[in-house]
């Protein structure tokens, strides 16, 4: 089991109020799982995700990541998790505009203190992998969204990441490109990557193994869901 949250709530603060995002959420994660989180705007998704990506901390309830106890780790523990164990893709991509292709698919890899020679080795691979070899010195600016996207995504897995959190990673795409991308990310599951991602996209949701529906705060549905069979002419090495 790659995660286990167990009783999770999370409240915030605003003007003096309590407000309740995430109400007793209790989840299980496999090594290698597919697992889409559904549900309306509001509902927590982003939340729980942030919480599964260290970057929010529960206010009561324990995470186990590979059975260490997340919310109990200082911030220099949970910064070298994220650094070492998930990436994360988003919406918006999050490329840095002044670094090539190359340049932001590095990046992770100079904060974790790699070695040049084993960087470029890394780099080119994945980005081979995603099919962006070939655009590697160009800038974000000069891609399409879905070549954005790609990178983004060599850039989450680049340091061999086991654990891969998408937020919506579709939202800002057309219906091709972002058919592109989730077949690719697909691959990268069949490869053994665990993937969980929220969206609000039924299609998107059916390339997971599991879809987990909420509401309110809380999980109200979870299905087993056959995964829709890529037929992308992407290749993945």
């Amino acid at each position: 089991m790659i995660l286990n949250l167990q009783h999770i709530y999370k409240d915030y603060n605003q003007d003096k109020l309590v407000v309740p995002v995430l109400k007793d959420v209790s989840l299980q994660v496999e090594e290698g799982e597919y697992v889409a989180i559904m549900g309306p705007s509001g509902c927590g998704k982003s939340t729980l995700l942030n919480i599964l990506g260290t970057l929010d901390t529960p206010t009561s309830g324990s995470y186990l990541f590979e059975g260490k106890r997340v919310d109990k780790m200082n911030e220099n523990q949970l910064t070298a998790l994220r650094k070492g164990s998930i990436g994360f893709i988003f919406q918006s991509f999050n490329l840095i505009d002044e670094l090539t292709v190359y340049e932001n698919v590095e990046l992770p890899l100079v904060y974790l203190n790699i070695k040049p020679t084993e960087r470029n080795r890394q780099v080119k691979e994945v980005l081979e992998k995603v099919n962006m070899l070939h655009r590697a010195n160009h800038l974000p600016q000069q891609l399409s969204g879905g070549q954005q996207q790609r990178v983004a995504i060599a850039r989450a897995v680049v340091t061999n990441a086991r654990l891969l959190l998408a937020d919506e990673p579709t939202g800002n795409l057309d219906s091709t490109n972002g058919v592109e991308v989730m077949e690719l990310l697909s691959t990268l599951n069949k490869q053994g990557t665990t993937i969980i991602i929220v969206t609000h996209s039924q299609r998107d949701a059916a390339y997971a193994h599991r879809i987990i529906r909420l509401l309110d705060g809380k999980i109200i549905a979870e299905n087993r869901n056959r995964p829709m069979e890529s037929d992308s002419k992407i290749e993945i090495l």
